[in-house]
């Protein structure tokens, strides 16, 4: 009987660390036209990625914006969001965040990084799904050529959503490319709490 206890004690100071962190990573919650997605976030390896993002997802600021832009190819496979109303209606955003990107996690499937322009360190509100493994976007060098883009968190339910987005056929509208036909929303986003 006392082996059992001691057994039961030790398992316990080992699960506890696991499930004090699994407490500690937000899981953010996307209402979209096609289904809803959880994702949960990693602030131990992006903090200000997530603190970024949650600050975002927190004022409302994603409430029915749209998925504006699907790449999809060979090389590359991700669907983009966060940064325009529906209709392509700009959205203003906060100041721009240092890139994260090496920070050990990867652009695999599932994944959700920031989006940005060609200065590592511009990104805003924009995210992207990587529907497929991107490793040319992860961190090689810190050099603007080399950054690569933050990974922050990975899709846990609803991955199915984005694989229906990537399958939209695309256009260009006005100066942008890679529009899917279909307006895609994400009609609210907000932290999951459990009840």
């Amino acid at each position: 009987m006392r082996l059992f206890a001691l057994l039961v004690f030790v398992t316990s100071l080992l699960i506890a660390p696991l499930t004090a962190r699994a407490a500690e990573d937000p899981v953010v919650v996307f209402e979209t036209t096609k289904g809803m997605v959880f994702i949960k976030l990693d602030p131990a390896h992006a903090p200000k990625s997530v603190a970024n993002f949650l600050g975002y997802v927190q004022s409302g600021f994603y409430n029915n914006t749209m998925f504006h832009r699907v790449i999809k190819s060979k090389d590359m496979s991700i669907v983009q969001g966060g940064g325009f109303g529906a209709g392509f209606t700009r959205k203003a955003t906060l100041p721009p965040i240092p890139c994260e990107s090496n920070n050990g996690l990867r652009n695999e499937a599932g994944t959700i990084a920031m989006a940005r322009t060609s200065d590592p360190d511009s990104g805003t509100s924009q995210f992207f799904i990587n529907i497929q493994d991107n490793p040319h976007l992860n961190f090689r060098s810190a050099t603007p050529e080399g950054m690569g883009y933050a990974v922050f968190g990975k899709v846990i339910r609803g991955m199915n959503v984005f694989q229906e987005i990537a399958t939209l056929r695309t256009i260009s509208k006005g100066m942008f490319d890679n529009v899917p036909v279909e307006e895609m929303l994400i009609l609210k986003a907000y932290v999951y709490q459990e009840r």
